[in-house]
């Protein structure tokens, strides 16, 4: 069942300790085209399609660890998480991103201009895995990306996995979005559920087992936003 307009998505049963974290943790630490982009998204319609601020920051905080400088991102939606990214790296940082449905994006785009990052970003508008393939055929070794944030198709996450192990460096770190999907991984028998959430579910659960036995990795399994696996690239 998809969540009423504006309806905040988490994994904490406690609806006030999410406010606390938000409030005290999260906002304060928000950029300020971050929150007006938030703002705007949050009237779509599919506004429950944005990554949560709470995992951007997480995200934002990993890619300043790394000193990563070359990213890609696959689902843009209003660009959100993109923001977050381009704001994250450093000025000569790059971040490639790449989403079927272009005028999600330009709703973002102001935000971003006005941030400053524009420069940083590298939008393609065209599903994943043809460009995907196509990078796989012209990149070099020292061309690889050192970091990777999926949130796009997702029954497409092995193959994405695949192509991303080649196009991301030994040591560089890919993350899975919505790996729990906001908890229907283990909803009671007898919750109402939609055939797609359904559907999703049995994937990510076939999904998710074949990350935790690849040995083509590192991996960890955070309960943050709708839940996302991080894996480290070995080899």
């Amino acid at each position: 069942m998809d969540p009423p307009p504006g309806h905040a998505i988490h994994l904490l049963k406690n609806d006030a300790l999410y406010k606390y974290i938000l409030e005290a943790s999260v906002y304060p630490r928000e950029h300020q085209q971050l929150k007006a982009l938030r703002e705007v998204t949050k009237k779509k319609e599919w506004n429950f399609w944005m990554v949560p601020p709470e995992e951007c920051l997480h995200l934002s905080m990993l890619l300043k660890l790394m000193n990563a400088k070359k990213t890609i991102e696959l689902g843009v939606f209003t660009g959100y998480s993109l923001l977050a990214t381009a704001l994250a790296l450093p000025e000569d940082g790059k971040v490639t991103a790449i989403d079927i449905n272009r005028s999600y994006f330009e709703i973002g785009l102001p935000f971003i201009q006005r941030a400053g990052v524009e420069n940083k970003i590298n939008f393609i508008e065209s599903e994943a895995l043809p460009v995907l393939d196509k990078m796989l055929q012209e990149v070099k070794e020292d061309e690889l990306f050192d970091f990777a944030f999926v949130d796009a198709d997702k029954f497409n996450y092995g193959e994405y996995h695949e192509r991303l192990l080649k196009l991301v460096k030994i040591g560089g770190v890919i993350v899975y979005d919505d790996t729990l999907w906001s908890g229907r991984m283990v909803a009671p028998v007898g919750t109402p559920i939609s055939k797609y959430d359904a559907e999703v579910r049995d994937y990510f659960l076939k999904f998710n087992h074949f990350l935790a036995t690849d040995s083509r990795i590192e991996m960890s399994h955070v309960c943050v936003g709708g839940g996302i696996i991080i894996c480290r690239r070995l080899i």
